[in-house]
């Protein structure tokens, strides 16, 4: 870095998650090459550097350029604005502009205002030509700048549209849901660097290291050839797996990558609102289903009492949930850690109706077409279990009743006389299966 005096400042935004950089003076060559390797570009109406997204080499030339970097106190929707009224203010130049040409068409055309032609081989033909093609030109210019009009109009309008999009709380729980699979990612390598660990500690003989450097996906490139070719001794490469893993799980990187997107999660639902507080029934499934989604390894939830609930996993649980492999909370605490994380249970999908399986006395069935949310007539045909599983599962499958209360079997009415093709729909009972009674409304929905 060369040695400079220029001040600088560094803001952070995690509106759209960008660093801004302010310099008071125009930077040296050498700064400016190293702004613009970290991928920085200038914004020249906003007279600023700015990154697309954080990173943490983009964070680090910027503590080094500012020392410290301070909230971005312009907010999106301010931005917006701003820009709205720049390209406004285009509009309306590219309207002036229209009209000071169609003004001077105007004036070009008053020459050809009582109908005079132009005199061929006279001494006005020429200036009568010249005044025509600047006429021309003119009304040509004026239509462009009308029509340039409409388009910075549709830029400010859209620029407006994108702020207040971001802002819009279905958009920013769509982001909650990118940001948090961007922090399994993340936790992933890291549960793959402690699983690692702990298999590469466990593995203390040559035939056990050169049995796991043979299948691991771990393994450093090139790693099992120089074992097999013998430059490299077992325990040496066994070494080298260790470091690696030490290297990744003590990667500082990946630390404050993790940190960075646990923060942002963390503004995205102070903006979305508060947090509702889990008050059904805490299960292992449930306790099994937050720590996962948090980037735990394959989790095992347990009930070790009637108010005392475990999730143990292979590797570490994620620093924000607990420390260590295994934690036992009550079921408040996991309540109260539930809420704190951010997590919100899935909504339980209601049950389908059961598929009931009993002969029509009629011998057709009044079902629901899930396309068009008709009614028709299906008839009833019998069948084996084996049969019915023979069909294939394109072919198969179940239809609501009209009524709503339950479901029966159809497959392609396999008694059709003529081209499988024009086959229509049939209710299917199996007949060495359970035999259910039929439903109290069952004739009523036929009479209808």
């Amino acid at each position: 870095m060369a040695d400079f005096d220029i001040d600088i400042t560094a803001t952070y935004s995690p509106e759209d998650n960008k660093i801004r950089l302010y310099a008071a003076e125009r930077l040296d060559a050498e700064t400016f090459q190293q702004v613009k390797a970290a991928g920085f570009k200038w914004a020249p109406k906003q007279e600023l550097f700015v990154a697309p997204m954080w990173t943490v080499a983009r964070e680090n030339l910027a503590l080094e350029l500012a020392g410290e970097i301070e909230p971005e106190e312009t907010t999106l929707a301010e931005r917006a604005q701003i820009k709205a009224e720049r390209l406004d203010g285009i509009a309306e130049k590219r309207a002036e502009q229209a009209n000071a040409f169609h003004r001077a068409a105007d004036e070009l055309s008053r020459a050809f205002e009582f109908g005079q032609p132009i005199l061929v081989g006279h001494h006005s033909e020429r200036k009568a030509r010249k005044t025509q093609e600047r006429m021309h030109n003119a009304m040509d210019k004026a239509v462009k700048a009308h029509g340039a009009i409409g388009y910075w109009q549709y830029r400010a309008a859209g620029v407006e549209r994108h702020a207040n999009r971001k802002n819009d709380p279905k958009v920013r729980a769509r982001r909650i849901k990118k940001l948090l699979a961007e922090l399994r990612d993340l936790q992933r390598r890291l549960n793959a660097a402690h699983k690692a660990l702990a298999m590469w500690e466990s593995a203390t003989t040559d035939k056990q290291i050169s049995f796991i450097l043979g299948r691991s996906p771990s393994v450093p490139y090139g790693l099992y050839s120089a074992v097999a070719d013998g430059k490299t001794t077992p325990a040496e490469a066994r070494a080298q797996c260790i470091e690696a893993a030490k290297r990744t799980i003590e990667n500082d990187n990946l630390s404050r990558w993790i940190t960075h997107t646990l923060n942002r999660l963390s503004y995205e639902r102070e903006m979305l609102g508060d947090v509702p507080r889990f008050e059904g029934e805490i299960t292992p499934t449930l306790l099994q289903m937050f720590v996962r989604e948090h980037g735990a390894d394959k989790p095992k939830g347990n009930k070790v009492d009637d108010d005392l609930f475990s999730v143990e996993c292979d590797a570490p649980l994620p620093a924000h949930v607990a420390d260590g492999s295994t934690v036992e909370l009550s079921a408040d605490e996991w309540r109260d850690l539930m809420q704190s994380c951010g997590y919100v249970p899935p909504e339980k999908k209601p049950a389908k109706p059961p598929i009931l399986n009993f002969k029509a006395q009629s011998g057709k069935f009044l079902v629901r077409n899930p396309w068009d949310r008709t009614v028709e007539f299906v008839p009833q045909v019998e069948m084996t279990k084996a049969e019915f599983a023979k069909i294939g599962t394109d072919y198969r499958g179940t239809r609501l009743s009209a009524c709503g209360a339950f479901r029966v079997r159809i497959a392609p009415n396999p008694i059709h006389e003529g081209p499988r093709f024009s086959a229509g729909w049939a209710a299917i009972l199996i007949t060495d299966q359970k035999q259910h009674d039929a439903p109290a409304d069952f004739d009523e929905e036929i009479a209808q």
